[in-house]
C-alpha cells in the first residue's frame, strides 16, 4: 500500500489533486475538508489509501492522518464505498462525524447526499465502539446531549442562514459558553453571521 506521496502540485481542484513525484504525476482523489487544507505551494505530502478493484486503481488522499482513519472506518460499513465516504467528509468535517458517531446522532449523519435512514443507523450501529475506544471521550462530548444548539441551529436556518455558517457560528458559541440559552445563542449567531 501507498502510505503517503510527497511532490510538487501540479493540478488543484475540489475533488483532485495531481503530484509530480519525480517525474511521475498521481490523480489523488481528495474530500472538500483536504482541499481547503492543501497549502498553495510547490510542495506537498498527503497521506493516501490505494483501493484496488477488479477493473480500477483508485488512490484518495488525506491532508491529516487522522481523517484518512476515519475514511477506512467508514469504507469498512456495508453499503458504504469510497465515494460515498469521501463524500461525508466533504458534507461536515471529520470530527463532527466522530461526534455524530459517538453519540449516536442519526439525523446529522443522515443529512449527508447519499445516506439514508438506514444506512446512517448502520454506520453509527458498526463504529460506535471502534470510535470512542480510539477518541477521547471529552473531544466527543462537547456537543452531546445540546438539544439548545440543535434548536438554536433550526432557528437559524428557518431565517434563512446557510446551514454550514450557522452550524460553525453555533459551535463557536456552545463551546465558548456550554450552558447557554437557546436565545442567547441566537442573538450570538445573529451578531456573528
Amino acid at each position: 500500500m501507498i502510505a503517503h506521496i510527497q511532490g510538487k502540485l501540479v493540478e488543484k481542484n475540489p475533488t483532485e489533486v495531481v503530484i509530480d513525484c519525480n517525474g511521475v504525476g498521481y490523480q489523488v482523489n481528495i474530500s472538500l475538508n483536504t482541499y481547503s487544507l492543501i497549502p498553495d505551494k510547490e510542495s506537498i505530502k498527503l497521506f493516501t489509501y490505494l483501493q484496488i478493484k477488479e477493473d480500477s486503481h483508485t488512490l484518495f488522499g488525506f491532508a491529516e492522518k487522522s481523517e484518512r482513519e476515519i475514511f477506512k472506518m467508514l469504507i469498512s460499513v456495508s453499503g458504504i464505498g469510497a465515494s460515498i465516504a469521501r463524500t461525508m467528509l466533504s458534507s461536515i468535517e471529520p470530527k463532527q462525524i466522530i461526534q455524530a458517531i459517538a453519540v449516536g446522532d442519526v439525523v446529522t449523519i443522515q443529512s449527508i447526499k447519499g445516506i439514508g435512514t438506514k444506512t446512517a443507523q448502520r454506520v453509527i450501529l458498526d463504529l460506535k465502539d471502534k470510535v470512542l475506544k480510539v477518541y477521547d471521550l471529552d473531544e466527543v462530548s462537547i456537543l452531546q446531549d445540546n438539544t439548545n444548539k440543535d434548536e438554536a441551529l433550526s432557528a437559524l436556518e428557518v431565517l434563512g442562514f446557510n446551514r454550514k455558517l450557522a452550524e460553525k457560528s453555533v459551535e463557536k458559541i456552545v463551546k465558548e459558553n456550554p450552558e447557554a440559552s437557546i436565545e442567547t445563542i441566537i442573538k450570538q449567531a445573529l451578531k456573528n453571521l
